[in-house]
C-alpha cells in the first residue's frame, strides 16, 4: 500500500506546487509579464542576431501570451488536483481502482509537461531564443518543472502491485 500513497502524494504536491505558480502569477501578475514581455520581445538576446525578425514587440501579444499560459498552468492543476483526489479516495478500494482512477491525474501532468516543453522549452527557448538571454532566461526553472512532474508522471503511471489491498 505503500507505493500508491506515494504516488497520491507526488500528485497531490505537483497540484499544490502548481496551484502556487498560478496564485503567483495572478497576484503578482507584472513579475512573471515581464520575463514574457521580453522574451517575446528578443531585446535582451545576442546582438545582431539573425532570428529577430521573429520578436513581437506588440503589448497585446505579450498579455495574450501570458494569459494562455496562466490558463494552461490553472486547467492543469485543476486536473491534478481532481486526479490526486480521485486516487486517494480510490486508495482504499484495491489495485484495480487505484489503477483506473490514474487518469485523470495522468492527463493533469501530461498537460502540466506539454506546458513546460512547448511554451517554455520550445517557443520560449528555441523560437524567441531565450537560451541567448542573461537575464530572461526560464529554461532552467522550465527544465526544472518538466523533470520533477515527468518523474511523478513515470511513477504514477508504474502497474500496481495485485497485493495491494484496501
Amino acid at each position: 500500500m505503500t507505493l500508491p500513497v506515494c504516488k497520491t502524494a507526488l500528485v497531490l504536491g505537483v497540484a499544490l506546487y502548481t496551484t502556487l505558480i498560478v496564485f503567483n502569477n495572478l497576484t503578482d501578475y507584472d513579475s512573471n509579464y515581464q520575463l514574457v514581455r521580453h522574451v517575446l520581445r528578443m531585446d535582451s538576446t545576442l546582438a545582431n542576431n539573425h532570428g529577430m525578425w521573429r520578436a513581437i514587440n506588440l503589448p497585446v501579444w505579450h498579455s495574450i501570451f501570458y494569459w494562455g499560459i496562466i490558463v494552461w498552468e490553472a486547467a492543469s492543476t485543476a486536473l491534478c488536483w481532481w486526479g490526486g483526489i480521485g486516487l486517494a479516495v480510490a486508495l482504499k478500494k484495491g489495485a484495480q481502482q487505484f489503477a483506473g482512477a490514474k487518469n485523470i491525474a495522468i492527463a493533469g501532468l501530461t498537460l502540466n509537461l506539454l506546458l513546460w516543453l512547448v511554451a517554455f522549452l520550445i517557443v520560449g527557448g528555441e523560437w524567441f531564443l531565450m537560451w541567448q538571454s542573461k537575464t530572461w532566461n526560464g529554461q532552467e526553472a522550465a527544465f526544472r518543472m518538466f523533470t520533477v512532474i515527468g518523474i511523478v508522471l513515470l511513477l504514477l503511471v508504474q502497474p500496481e502491485d495485485e497485493r495491494h489491498r484496501p
